[in-house]
């Protein structure tokens, strides 16, 4: 299956040399300057730097709010990415869901390498969950986020899932479940396009630094039991290494008696959520995440 025309520009584009081969300082500023060159995105009512859970977080409100909300974790492999890189989305996803998108500046690898990703999660979804911000209705809470940070999405609703208050929704976004990397889309795409097996063995590397690749706290697909998990939208890429570990995390939610499903998009990349600007298969993904989004919150 080919890339989709427009998404095949956006990625013929992109510097051809990998942030593995860059370090750390470089990668970063060379994510940051791609993200700089897209449009800002919707205008919102209210635009808050605040700090929930000991993080630095910005508070999104469109002007159609209703009260619900999302917590969203930016991607980057827990090395790279910010609230700047994931702003345009945020924003995007935040006008078309009518919801009030908290985004998230959590620590880094390698300086701050596993749980502290982790433990940021958890202690700002908490924290919201808990009437942190009183401009929102906590019960109608989502948790979401793209790639590392759906990770991140995942790992926070699994420690919370038994809490008095717990996240009403879980949006996913091609999200790294599986630490091991063993599925075949590792295999199929592991030379790309946009990520690569050897980028994720960078980022695993620096996140991770020699924890157990099982661990649930890093591989959510390897938690024990998955009940108690909210209703839940896996959106995944037709070309991307981490599409079937998604994929069959959204099936083993539903194995688990959670309501969970996956939506596959064709002829797309690793990232292209954040490129409604640009492409057509983006604003239907972006348009599908927040209907969803919008229903499961009502």
């Amino acid at each position: 299956m080919p890339l989709h025309p427009q998404i095949e520009a956006i990625t013929a584009s992109m510097p051809s040399r990998s942030f593995a081969e860059m370090g750390v300082d470089a990668a970063r500023r060379a994510h940051a300057a791609g993200a700089a060159a897209r449009p800002k995105g919707p205008d919102m009512a209210d635009v808050t730097e605040v700090v929930i859970g000991g993080c630095e977080v910005t508070r999104l409100r469109p002007n159609n709010a209703d009260g619900s909300a999302v917590v969203f974790f930016h991607g980057g492999g827990w090395v790279i990415g910010s609230r700047l890189t994931h702003d345009g989305p945020c924003r995007h996803l935040a006008a078309k869901s009518a919801a009030t998108v908290f985004n998230v500046e959590y620590r880094l690898a390698p300086e701050h390498p596993f749980p502290a990703a982790h433990d940021d999660a958890v202690e700002v979804t908490s924290a919201l969950l808990s009437g942190a911000d009183d401009s929102i209705d906590a019960s109608r809470l989502a948790v979401a986020g793209d790639s590392a940070g759906g990770n991140l999405a995942v790992v926070a609703a699994l420690a919370l899932r038994h809490e008095p208050a717990t996240p009403a929704a879980l949006l996913l976004i091609y999200p790294a479940v599986d630490a091991t990397m063993s599925t075949s889309s590792y295999l199929e795409f592991a030379d790309g396009p946009v990520l690569t097996a050897r980028e994720m063995v960078w980022f695993y590397d620096a996140y991770a630094q020699g924890i157990d690749p099982r661990d649930q706290r890093l591989s959510p697909a390897w938690a024990t039991t998955l009940d108690g998990l909210p209703p839940t939208l896996v959106i995944t890429a037709s070309h991307d290494v981490l599409r079937d570990e998604g994929e069959e995390f959204a099936r083993a939610m539903a194995d688990a008696g959670c309501d969970a499903s996956a939506s596959r998009h064709l002829g797309v990349t690793h990232g292209f959520f954040g490129w409604s600007h640009a492409a057509e298969p983006s604003r239907t993904a972006m348009t599908l995440a927040a209907g969803w989004l919008s229903e499961t919150l009502s």
